[in-house]
């Protein structure tokens, strides 16, 4: 007994979603127009017609077999035979064929599957909404700032060689003075009609119209300086601002400042990636700032007061405590990276590091020794 679970690869409990994608999957590989296994394509439709249909697929489950009146795939109607193509000929109606399948019980593919599995294998079928192909193109570019830029934001200009209106015919594509007309090719619906024929007899579909680039409308006399494009390459200006709390590798889009599309058809996005400069004292973790500062040994042990520098390029002064160990992070609140929400911003947080003089005067030896014979 065939294990029809076995040759679609997948479990007993599959949904049929999961079956008409496995199935839809195994026929691209085997389909004999594909240069596939024609045995196995057989084998393939013959496990699929039985487990896409849930009567069918109820009494395999419980019998190992279906009670169709039918003797199997090799004299069935149960595995239609593709084997066989010379009695679809130029005159086959599919629709009429269609209608007369399953009526018996013995064919039983869904159309809508079907059409899908001829669009993947052949290039067509359900008529489809058309893609935006005047639309004009986005743009990503990368800007590098500062730490301090990142906190405190920044206007930055950048210029870009781009697709803009074309300033002769705002964007219409169309002389000035002349008239926008409807397109001849496809009477003004943006979309050609194509037949194709098939083994399955012949299809219709729709694509973009190539005259008018799916718009339904072209221009009656083309502009002179964009040739009725409606855009022309140049280079162009853009300003921006960079908000405070921006993080590396941020991504900001800005509408409309991408390439501007055919004909007025609505321009891309631009999408600015910032990249934060490494600071030569702070570390940034979130919008959290680290930072190490030096502080000498009696300041340590005896207490006091020591300059740290922030983000803002201000400096302020930090408490020691007396008996602070090598090695002691402080916190500042609120000296960190402002949140990019616009609420609040983050800590600094200041890693105290005693410093060990390399060379000492005679007095501060004398001093040292003494304190050695105090037993500091």
């Amino acid at each position: 007994m065939k294990d029809y679970y076995s040759i679609l690869g997948v479990s007993r409990d599959a949904s049929q979603e999961e079956i008409k994608k496995a199935y839809r999957a195994l026929a691209h590989k085997y389909h004999p127009d594909k240069g596939g296994d024609e045995k196995k394509f057989k084998e393939i439709n013959e496990a699929y017609q039985v487990l896409s249909n849930e009567k069918k697929r109820a009494q395999y489950d419980k019998f190992g077999r279906v009670f169709d009146g039918q003797s199997g795939p090799s004299g069935s109607r149960e595995g239609f035979d593709f084997g066989n193509f010379s009695g679809f000929g130029k005159g086959f109606n599919f629709n009429r064929f269609w209608q007369n399948a399953g009526q018996d019980g013995g064919f039983s593919f869904d159309q809508t599957d079907l059409e899908d599995i001829l669009g993947d294998l052949f290039g067509f079928g359900r008529e489809a909404e058309p893609p935006d192909i005047n639309k004009g193109r986005d743009i990503e570019v990368e800007v590098e700032i500062t730490l301090e830029e990142a906190a405190r934001g920044v206007k930055k200009k950048i210029y870009l060689n781009k697709f803009i209106v074309c300033p002769r015919c705002k964007g219409t594509g169309a002389e000035p003075g002349t008239k926008i007309k409807e397109c001849f090719s496809c009477r003004g619906t943006g979309r050609v009609q194509q037949i194709k024929k098939t083994i399955f007899g012949t299809f219709t579909h729709y694509t973009v119209c190539p005259e008018c680039h799916g718009q339904g409308k072209i221009p009656e006399k083309p502009c002179n300086v964009c040739k009725g494009e409606g855009r022309i390459k140049a280079k162009e200006e853009i300003s921006f601002f960079i908000p405070p709390g921006v993080d590396n590798n941020q991504i900001i889009k800005i509408i409309g400042k991408g390439e501007a599309g055919r004909r007025n058809a609505g321009a891309g996005d631009l999408y600015i990636k910032v990249l934060v400069e490494e600071h030569r004292f702070f570390k940034r973790k979130g919008d959290d700032l680290y930072i190490t500062v030096p502080i000498t040994f009696s300041q340590a042990s005896l207490g006091g007061e020591v300059e740290v520098p922030t983000i803002d390029n201000k400096k302020i002064l930090l408490k020691v405590p007396a008996g602070t160990e090598s090695g002691k992070v402080l916190r500042i609140t609120g000296k960190g990276i402002p949140h990019f929400s616009g609420f609040g911003r983050g800590n600094m947080y200041v890693k105290l590091d005693i410093k060990v003089p390399k060379k000492t005067t005679k007095k501060q030896k004398k001093i040292l020794e003494e304190l050695k014979e105090e037993g500091l």
